[in-house]
């Protein structure tokens, strides 16, 4: 067993026996470690860099489940931090409990348990924003300092950030324009209030544990309860899924279909940040839609 072996079986107090490797992505690598006689499974994600991205999944994962419970399962986190010492395979760690995620379920259940999770009233979150800053796949979001309004978050802490990361001046100064021109307009007279966000929600970061819906791999923050919608272009809602969750919240009808497509925007430009290619032509496109 490796050093993280140990660390959880003096940590948990438990014997972990079983390591397996369970993959990677663009920016960590998975393992899973069991007990023997326990049955208990832990799910390690694991980091070349600091612990300030693992830290703020932590936070997230923890408001989630305080928020979501009892209808939405959200993996458990034991800790968050650097490696133990004489582990070389990377720099940091987040240790969560391993869950058996099931298929996609039904999406009408996946609608009501999402909109009552965004409807939860949650100690602090008054403000728009999240107690740290964290990340939207590698790239970091900045939640702080906290703001109560909704706009000068959206404007200063998503869109702004995207387009000065693009360093492409064709697309910052359609987003200027659509900042200035457009974004006002389509927030007048919403009444908006802080949800609390998942903040990546595409169908990978979404399942069912013992048939119950489940989320994972969240970028949470407290904002408006649409803008969850950002990822709906890979995520797979289907009319039921919406038919449920507008019947637990009720949907501002004027102007939707815009707010969406610029919800979708600071996703699509992130994308184009991490991976370039065609995203760029598809911001460019969405930014002319916008005007």
């Amino acid at each position: 067993m490796d050093e993280i072996a140990r660390f959880i079986s003096e940590r948990e107090n438990c014997d972990v026996t079983k390591q397996t490797s369970c993959g990677s992505s663009q920016w960590a690598s998975f393992r899973k470690y069991e007990t023997a006689d326990e049955g208990k499974k832990f799910f390690v994600k694991l980091s070349r860099k600091d612990d300030s991205m693992f830290r703020g999944e932590k936070a997230g994962l923890e408001a989630l489940r305080e928020a979501g419970s009892p209808l939405m399962v959200v993996p458990k986190v034991f800790y968050a931090g650097g490696v133990p010492d004489g582990f070389r395979d990377g720099n940091s760690m987040i240790i969560m409990e391993h869950l058996n995620f099931g298929a996609r379920g039904d999406q009408g259940e996946f609608g009501t348990a999402l909109a009552k999770m965004h409807a939860a009233k949650i100690d602090g979150a008054e403000e728009f924003g999240f107690e740290v800053n964290n990340t939207i796949g590698e790239t970091p979001q900045k939640n702080v300092p906290m703001t109560k309004d909704w706009e000068t978050f959206w404007v200063e802490s998503r869109l702004l950030p995207q387009l000065k990361m693009s360093r492409d001046n064709e697309l910052q100064r359609l987003g200027d324009e659509v900042i200035e021109k457009r974004v006002p307009e389509m927030f007048k007279g919403l009444n908006i209030k802080p949800s609390i966000l998942h903040g990546d929600l595409w169908s990978g970061n979404i399942g069912t544990v013992d048939g119950k819906p489940s989320i994972f791999d969240p970028a949470v923050y407290y904002g408006h309860h649409e803008a969850d919608f950002g990822m709906s272009w890979c995520a797979g809602f289907s009319p039921a899924f919406f038919e449920a969750y507008w019947s637990v919240i009720e949907k501002d009808e004027g102007g939707f279909e815009e707010r969406k497509i610029m919800y979708q925007l600071y996703h699509i430009l992130n994308h184009y940040n991490m991976f370039g290619g065609g995203y760029r032509s598809q911001a460019m496109g969405m930014l002319k839609q916008l005007l």
